[in-house]
């Protein structure tokens, strides 16, 4: 028998109207939307649902959302059990709660700390990020170190094979854009995003957050957590501690963590959350596995 593994999404999934059929179907939905409400002192229901697209594209808001809607869904779901689980950046304290290594309204409370202190470090140090296609790791590793020279540039997800995004200052980044072309990628895109998210321009972040962690109370995890830092299962409520500081300005191993689950027995895989981002890195790691989507109502109903 294959294991199930549960992966959750992470900033950039999100859209207008989510979580609004969750909310009229399910009282579960309505409650936990409500206790995230009052924790946060701010009518997310409204901006998930009606928009507008602007403010719920800020950091703050964005991370909030996408973690909520995610935790609704793995309080509904009773049918199937995760054996593993991991979540794209933000996705990671989703994937944590599922583990009930962190509970709700902790987990709801850290998020909102966690998107404060990023839009915050991202007013202060001005950045950016880029997708690059068409490149291996090594060498896109070695353009960076390159581009470095001229500002700071980081790799800060390998999501696939060939998929890279880089992180860091807009000249360090556009330098590496111009390497990145002239070594024959195909395709090099500058995204639209607020800030230099999982570089070190995010250390007055890390630094910030520090204090938030240490006060949280975390608990060993249920089941393996594969951490973003490592590409590692964790179980253990310090390591994951630790991780989780170290997240803010490492890069998210995505691509390492999805064969590494496989490796250890992960067959089925069942994305939790809003879009479909990962199920398409997936497929590109893995064509074999079985992925499926639970964001809807609809699709989580036969999970009731």
């Amino acid at each position: 028998m294959g294991k199930k593994a549960f992966i959750f999404p992470g900033q950039g999934s999100q859209y207008v109207g989510m979580t609004k059929d969750l909310y009229e179907n399910s009282i579960e939905a309505k409650e936990m939307i409500q206790t995230a409400e009052e924790a946060v002192n701010m009518p997310l229901s409204q901006i998930m649902f009606y928009g507008p697209e602007e403010t719920l594209k800020q950091t703050e808001i964005t991370q909030l959302a996408i973690f909520l809607h995610s935790a609704i869904l793995i309080g509904l779901i009773r049918t199937i059990q995760p054996d593993m689980v991991a979540g794209h950046s933000l996705g990671e304290y989703s994937a944590l709660f599922s583990a009930n290594a962190i509970q709700f309204y902790d987990a709801i409370k850290l998020v909102h700390l966690r998107g404060k202190a990023m839009a915050k470090a991202s007013l202060e140090n001005k950045g950016t990020m880029a997708a690059i296609i068409g490149l291996s790791q090594d060498k896109l590793i070695e353009i960076c170190e390159i581009a470095a020279n001229d500002g700071i540039v980081q790799c800060a997800n390998f999501n696939s094979p060939g998929q890279i995004v880089i992180s860091g200052s807009v000249e360090g980044v556009q330098k590496a854009m111009q390497l990145a072309k002239e070594a024959g990628a195909k395709l090099v895109k500058e995204l639209v995003v607020s800030g230099a998210f999982h570089s070190q321009l995010m250390k007055n972040a890390q630094e910030k957050f520090a204090e938030s962690l240490s006060s949280v109370n975390l608990y060993d995890a249920k089941v393996p957590v594969y951490a973003n830092v490592t590409a590692k299962p964790v179980q253990n409520k310090e390591e994951i501690k630790k991780l989780l500081f170290d997240q803010i300005v490492n890069p998210v191993r995505w691509e390492e963590t999805i064969i590494n689950m496989i490796n250890d027995g992960a067959d089925e895989f069942y994305e939790i959350g809003p879009g479909k981002v990962l199920q398409g890195l997936v497929k590109r790691i893995n064509p074999d596995v079985k992925i499926f989507g639970i964001d809807k109502y609809s699709e989580v109903e036969r999970y009731i």
